[in-house]
């Protein structure tokens, strides 16, 4: 495993890392097997934005007897509240959400301290000028976390984070697709097409390049769009790629340190590490992208989950997941309708309220999705 460092926080963390909001939906003894996997595979950094009390326990079980080992994301604004996800500001439910998770995974200390998920530029300023960073400074003083970042899928903001010298590293998603195809409300060209793999959209580019001027070190979410860049057929390129072409991609923008890549399993995790011994050949995603035709990107779910919280308790991404899957069959197969039935809520429960479609970072139009669901598993 190589390491490298997260700018100016002196913490060196190895180049692949665990990103595991996929192992929410898993056993304790899956979890145990995909940590203990990182770990002797010298995988350094863990991101834990997840809110689920389940998974927090499972993890912290998973690292005891070597916590030491560990560089850990904390996120500050992720809230589990009525059974789901809510990202909040409210400090009467942030503070206890904080304290949750320091308990659950079995430490005194966080390394570094993220602000969650600020994609408005309005909020931002919100954030950094009230209570909320003053609680996060005040966990610094205290030693209770050791580094303040900032998570963001929003150039704007993460380039006002890493000019503010206050934000030490950002997490950020970083793929060929984001970086190359305009999401809604950017404006301009991006990726041409035949004969051009250079076409990152110049707002991105310019904040790779003013991270690595600043000294403000990226972990990288979203690495795989994903999953939807393993299958031709999902892939806004029209062209698939491989788990070692995306990790390249990433690790070649500036200021990249880490990919926090999401594992369902140990297989996932030896397709990770795969990276560190591949071949020149292995990692060259621009021979693939050459003659990709060019298509649209936005719109398209990442099951990030940050359409939550549900008034009507729909695990929105879980239900987005199935259907996808499902679309790529000739036939639905069993397996997946008797996952959707399993579902304590489904898309026949969508009141259509929208709040949904407000949250997410990606333009997804989730009202159609639960139509489609509906009319695929009925």
């Amino acid at each position: 495993m190589r390491y490298r460092d997260l700018g100016k926080t002196g913490l060196k963390v190895s180049e692949i890392g665990l990103g595991a909001e996929w192992l929410e939906r898993h056993s304790t003894q899956e979890v145990k097997a995909v940590v203990e996997a990182c770990h002797q595979a010298g995988i350094n950094i863990l991101d834990c934005w997840m809110p689920g009390p389940q998974v927090r326990s499972d993890l912290g079980a998973a690292i005891a007897g070597h916590r030491q080992d560990w560089i850990i994301q904390g996120h500050l604004g992720s809230t589990w509240q009525n059974g789901q996800y809510v990202r909040t500001r409210a400090m009467d439910k942030v503070i206890p959400a904080f304290e949750d998770l320091l308990e659950r995974l079995g430490t005194d200390y966080i390394d570094l301290g993220m602000i969650h998920y600020v994609d408005e530029i309005e909020e931002y300023h919100q954030v950094m000028n009230g209570e909320f960073f003053a609680y996060a400074r005040s966990l610094q003083q205290k030693g209770v976390i050791r580094h303040i970042g900032l998570s963001t899928h929003n150039p704007a903001v993460a380039c006002l984070a890493a000019q503010s010298g206050k934000i030490e590293m950002l997490l950020f998603s970083v793929n060929p697709a984001f970086d190359m195809m305009p999401s809604p409300g950017e404006v301009g060209e991006a990726y041409s097409g035949p004969g051009g793999t250079d076409g990152v959209i110049q707002e991105r580019a310019q904040l790779y390049r003013l991270c690595e001027r600043q000294g403000v070190g990226i972990t990288v979410m979203k690495g795989y769009a994903g999953g939807r860049l393993f299958d031709e057929k999902r892939s806004p390129f029209g062209v698939a790629l491989t788990p070692v072409q995306c990790i390249h991609y990433a690790l070649t923008r500036p200021a990249v340190a880490s990919v926090l890549a999401g594992y369902d399993t140990v297989e996932h995790v030896k397709a990770a590490l795969a990276y560190e011994t591949a071949s020149e050949a292995e990692k060259d995603y621009a021979s693939a992208l050459y003659n990709a035709p060019r298509r649209a990107c936005s719109g398209q779910c990442t099951y990030c989950g940050h359409c939550q919280p549900c008034p009507s308790g729909i695990d929105i991404a879980m239900v987005n997941k199935l259907s996808d899957l499902a679309e790529m069959q000739d036939a639905l197969p069993e397996s997946l309708r008797e996952h959707y039935r399993a579902l304590k809520h489904n898309a026949s429960d969508c009141v259509e309220c929208g709040g949904c479609e407000k949250r997410c970072p990606f333009g997804v139009k989730v009202i159609e999705h639960m139509r489609k669901a509906r009319e695929i598993f009925g």
